[in-house]
């Protein structure tokens, strides 16, 4: 019986929007501070229906091979059974928390 590979929702603030997309890797990257993203997964159209925000996110990481991601924009990462509609939504603000300034390390 062979061990199905992960696959991950991750979903992240960028520029005011709230990103949900799934990858196959996720880790740690060599760039402090940031989360390198790789094997972006979207659904197959098999649906005469298309989604124009997972149209939208396809032609924006249309050849993409790995992105980084600040930690700080992180909100969530999940491990996921089946894979979702990964879609752009707007943040909702509201919130008066901010969140804590991190400084920078002295080379």
């Amino acid at each position: 019986m062979s061990k199905r590979e992960p696959i991950y929702k991750v979903i992240f603030l960028n520029q005011g929007q709230v990103y949900e997309m799934y990858a196959k890797q996720i880790y740690q990257s060599d760039l402090w501070g940031f989360l390198e993203v790789e094997e972006f997964v979207f659904g197959e159209r098999t649906q005469v229906v298309v989604d124009p925000s997972e149209e939208k996110l396809k032609a924006q990481f249309d050849g993409v091979v790995r992105s980084f991601v600040p930690m700080h924009a992180i909100i969530r990462i999940d491990e996921v059974e089946r894979l979702g509609t990964p879609k752009i939504s707007e943040a909702r603000g509201g919130g008066n928390v901010m969140p804590f300034p991190m400084p920078m390390p002295d080379k």
